[in-house]
């Protein structure tokens, strides 16, 4: 029911994101877009397969949105916390074609579906109340664009492709047993550890780089 759409590089500013992206990968992600309905903006870079990078950031100059932002951006001290120590890929986002699937039993999980953006929804998003990471960032958020593909043509690609992708975290079992029993495609192979840590290897001109 899902597969992966992106990874999320999540930032106390855009600046960070692209600095620490080019000294992993040797390469300026260009910016991508504001997000007036969540207050936040990111700079995208296409992994191949359909599949992309996000470096997402809270938007200085965006309005507050009335609601929790995704990606845990509204607990900015957290989102410090976790790029001061290193954990700077958070998470991944899973697109499906049958959210409410999905989310049937899980919304402890994964949150409730929002319809973004608020005035003439395009796509469902999964964000828990209070706007936290899924399982503190061990579970995807979940993305549903309502039968349209995401367009590739507005993500710059520079030649980047994804290698692979793994997640250690103290819970392994739990969460490789949930990403099983919602049969998630091109999800990490997760792996028991102290702490959570997203680990990408991604294929550049330069050569195999990591992005963690």
């Amino acid at each position: 029911m899902l597969t992966l759409d992106h990874l999320t590089v999540i930032a106390p500013t855009l600046a960070e994101g692209v600095a620490h992206v080019r000294d992993c990968l040797d390469l300026d992600v260009p910016f991508g877009q504001r997000h007036g309905y969540m207050g936040t903006h990111n700079h995208l870079l296409q992994l191949g397969g359909g599949v992309y990078l996000e470096i997402v950031a809270l938007d200085p100059d965006g309005a507050y949105p009335g609601r929790a932002r995704w990606f845990g951006l509204d607990d900015q001290k957290q989102v410090r916390r976790d790029w001061d120590t290193g954990r700077r890929l958070r998470g991944w986002v899973a697109r499906t074609d049958e959210i409410d699937n999905v989310l049937q039993g899980r919304e402890p999980i994964f949150g409730r579906k929002v319809g973004l953006p608020v005035d003439a929804p395009v796509f469902d998003f999964v964000i828990p109340d209070d706007g936290s990471l899924p399982w503190g960032g061990a579970a995807p958020s979940i993305i549903d664009r309502r039968g349209k593909p995401r367009s590739m043509a507005t993500i710059a690609d520079l030649g980047a492709r994804l290698r692979g992708f793994s997640l250690e975290c103290p819970n392994a079992d739990v969460v490789a047993a949930l990403l099983r029993e919602l049969g998630a495609a091109r999800a990490p192979a997760v792996a028991g550890g102290a702490e959570l840590r997203y680990r990408a290897q991604i294929e550049t001109p330069a050569g195999l780089r990591e992005l963690s």
